[in-house]
């Protein structure tokens, strides 16, 4: 019979802990006895959280639906109300459940999507967040403030970091008028005390995945990242992640592994293809072969928030997210993984709908390849459109993927 690695402890933790995040947002949606802000998700929620918001995040929304592979039944309403099947899915996801007047979010007694009292955008992902939320902007006759970063950068311009930070402050005296409260610099400073700490307890966990065999694959990040995402300036994201490194660090020393027998180490680059991550999770343990380190999961790793600077400090953190970056620096951080995490193979999955994060369009394969002399496997799919994925195909490719590395072995 198969080993299988039983579930991490944790994962208990984690769903009472976002229970009681989307509970909380409920009860504000229902008594407004708190203001709500809609946030991009590598955005400025700190601001937000700092002001006396409840911040509630549209990404993840989405990426719920895409788990749940409900996704498909709203794709097509916001295509029919005019948003192209060609623009994030994620975008479209969630708009056409809106206009369907459905989410997933009934779990936990919600019948509709929290209302926003403003909304927050960053364009350091792509420009789709500033679209998706002006239709919310426009739909909820609420004001949407953001943050223009430049993107394809070779490099982090302190020009560009003062021109963000100025960008935020210009927010702060907003949130005053719709809080009716003024802004505590010394408020924000412990936010971000708090987000570094949950940013830096974030890199440890993913940081784990070094050691062989690896304690927690990809799949398990993708899951476990969700307080680094709605919680992170929050106390609840720190306990959370002090308690799932200590369960890590107690699989390493007791030599459990994520992937029982592991052989083959690989590298996953670009969006997860949320409603398939089981399968993909199964496949990839049935061939021994841990995926064990992304370049997803990462981007929620602020390290350079410093809470005696703020504005700065954020604005760089924010500005320095994998995705914004050039080719050059991509290919670089890459190589660097690979070596640290002593990877065998990477896989690139080019999402159809996601091409600011996928980055196996303009030779980037090939050359790293040719650099790191290492194999690469490209997957064909979504982040939630499941339509542009075949599961067949898929499994083919990456069993024919494994059986080269087991014959090069």
């Amino acid at each position: 019979m198969e080993q299988k690695t039983p579930e991490l402890k944790s994962a208990k933790v984690l769903k009472e802990v976002m229970r009681k995040y989307f509970y909380e947002l409920k009860e504000a949606d229902e008594t407004r006895n708190k203001k709500i802000a809609w946030c991009s998700s590598v955005g400025p929620a700190e601001l937000a959280i700092a002001a006396g918001f409840l911040v509630y995040f549209p990404e993840n929304h989405a990426a719920i639906m895409g788990a749940q592979r409900t996704a498909m039944e709203y794709i097509p309403v916001a295509n029919a109300y005019g948003y192209s099947p060609d623009i994030c899915s994620y975008l479209t996801s969630d708009i056409g459940a809106y206009l369907k007047g459905e989410t997933p979010l009934k779990a936990y007694g919600m019948k509709r999507v929290p209302r926003p009292d403003v909304l927050l955008y960053n364009t350091n992902q792509c420009r789709d967040v500033y679209d998706w939320f002006s239709f919310y902007a426009r739909e909820f006759k609420v004001p949407i403030y953001g943050i223009n970063t430049p993107r394809n950068q070779t490099t982090v311009r302190e020009d560009v970091v003062e021109v963000c930070a100025r960008q935020m402050q210009e927010i702060v005296p907003h949130l005053e008028e719709i809080s009716g409260k003024k802004f505590d610099i010394d408020r924000l400073r412990e936010v971000l005390e708090c987000s570094l700490k949950c940013s830096l307890l974030w890199e440890e966990v993913l940081n784990a995945s070094a050691n062989v065999p690896a304690p927690a694959t990809f799949f398990d990040h993708c899951i476990h990242m969700g307080p680094a995402v709605v919680l992170r300036g929050r106390k609840e994201a720190v306990e959370y992640y002090e308690l799932l490194l200590k369960e890590l660090k107690e699989r390493i020393k007791n030599r459990i592994a994520a992937v029982p027998g592991e052989r083959h180490r690989f590298y996953w680059d670009g969006m997860p293809i949320w409603g398939r991550l089981r399968m993909l999770s199964n496949t990839f343990a049935r061939l021994k072969s841990a995926v064990v380190v992304s370049s997803y999961c990462n981007s929620w790793v602020f390290s350079q928030f410093d809470p005696k600077d703020p504005f700065k400090s954020m604005a760089r953190a924010y500005c320095s997210i994998f995705i914004s970056q050039d080719e050059n620096y991509k290919e670089n951080y890459i190589a660097e993984k690979v070596e640290k995490f002593k990877v065998d193979g990477i896989i690139f999955h080019d999402s159809k709908t996601c091409p600011n994060n996928t980055n196996s369009r303009y030779g980037m394969p090939r050359r790293l390849k040719e650099r790191l002399g290492i194999p690469y496997l490209i997957i064909n799919g979504d982040l939630n459109d499941l339509r542009c994925f075949s599961d067949e195909q898929t499994i083919t490719n990456i069993e024919a993927f494994v059986e080269q590395l087991e014959e090069e072995s």
